[in-house]
């Protein structure tokens, strides 16, 4: 390829960007919102301005040069550089606005979010929400997010940034009519005798953390990796489990669930706002985490649950 001396546009930037995030031209046009056609013209002329190859293409996969990794890390930087100058400059006058992507665990948007969502929609109707329910951990970089919602006890380091919204406590819970024709349970040592329904992800041993107790380690008597269909279970009195309280608290205001061993619920979850950096947060992902934030959050709380950034890892979730 002949060496030129042309100056890449910020379109052809942001379209191999694109390419090597999500290792498809077809998926790089589908978060840019333009053909494949175009993606590949672009990549083509930001290749043809450099001078170097930058993606190996086959008919089934796309790689990276060395030339085109190197390229990559600087266009990251730039491009998020030109974005923080623009909201930077719009931020003055203009609401914020655009389209927002947001990985969420579907137990929790369904059950918690989703009713309080219309109040950030009328708050913000600049915003245009795309919302994906995945229980599956999710690489917010290479699949396109803006954020995620998080939820675990803990979050480990990684070159992701978290960001606290609030906690959730986890109840150990069932239906008294479960409870009519089940053994007596006085204490963590009983639970081996009941039927245990598990969230899971896998099909691995799943551990309850009851306080001041050993770790009940279970495969269950039912496993689901949705706590909302768990929820249908312990209507029907087919066992008891450990949930979150967005999952159960209207059942529990009822009646129709009690909480069991209250002196010993396990540690609160925390809910995370996870970012791929903290350099440029975009002003509809702020305000989208401050509206989490604010509704997990009594207003005379603890003011540090908010706002407080920590670098985290792959989390052990809760739905």
């Amino acid at each position: 390829m002949a060496t030129v001396t042309k100056r890449p546009s910020l379109p052809a930037m942001q379209a191999f960007r694109r390419v090597v995030e999500q290792q498809s031209f077809g998926a790089a046009a589908r978060s840019l919102e333009i053909t494949g056609g175009a993606v590949s013209k672009l990549v083509a002329q930001l290749e043809n301005d450099l001078g170097v190859r930058l993606l190996h293409r086959t008919t089934r996969s796309v790689s990276v040069s060395t030339e085109g990794l190197s390229f990559y890390r600087d266009a990251v930087r730039i491009l998020d550089e030109v974005d923080a100058a623009t909201e930077a400059v719009r931020s003055g006058a203009a609401a914020p606005g655009g389209r927002l992507r947001v990985s969420l665990p579907t137990s929790f948007a369904l059950a918690w979010l989703a009713a309080r969502l219309p109040a950030f929609m009328r708050e913000h109707p600049q915003i245009e929400l795309d919302l994906a329910l995945n229980d599956r951990y999710v690489d917010i970089v290479q699949e396109g997010f803006d954020c995620a919602i998080r939820i675990a006890t803990q979050l480990h380091d990684s070159n992701l940034v978290a960001r606290r919204l609030g906690n959730v406590e986890r109840l150990l819970v069932a239906a008294p009519s479960y409870l009519e024709v089940a053994p007596p349970l006085a204490g963590p040592q009983d639970l081996g005798m009941h039927a245990c329904l598990v969230y899971s992800q896998d099909g691995g041993p799943v551990e309850w953390p009851l306080r001041g107790a050993a770790p009940l380690r279970t495969h269950g008597y039912c496993r689901a990796n949705n706590s909302v269909m768990l929820r249908e279970m312990l209507l029907a009195g087919l066992g008891l489990t450990l949930t979150p309280d967005f999952v159960v608290g209207d059942l529990l205001a009822s009646g129709r669930l009690v909480e069991l061993l209250p002196t010993l619920r396990p540690a609160p979850h925390t809910v995370f706002g996870v970012v791929s950096n903290t350099r440029h947060v975009p002003r509809k992902v702020d305000a989208f985490l401050d509206f989490v934030g604010s509704q997990l959050t009594p207003p005379h709380g603890p003011a540090a649950i908010s706002g407080r950034l920590r670098t985290e890892r792959r989390p052990r979730r809760a739905s």
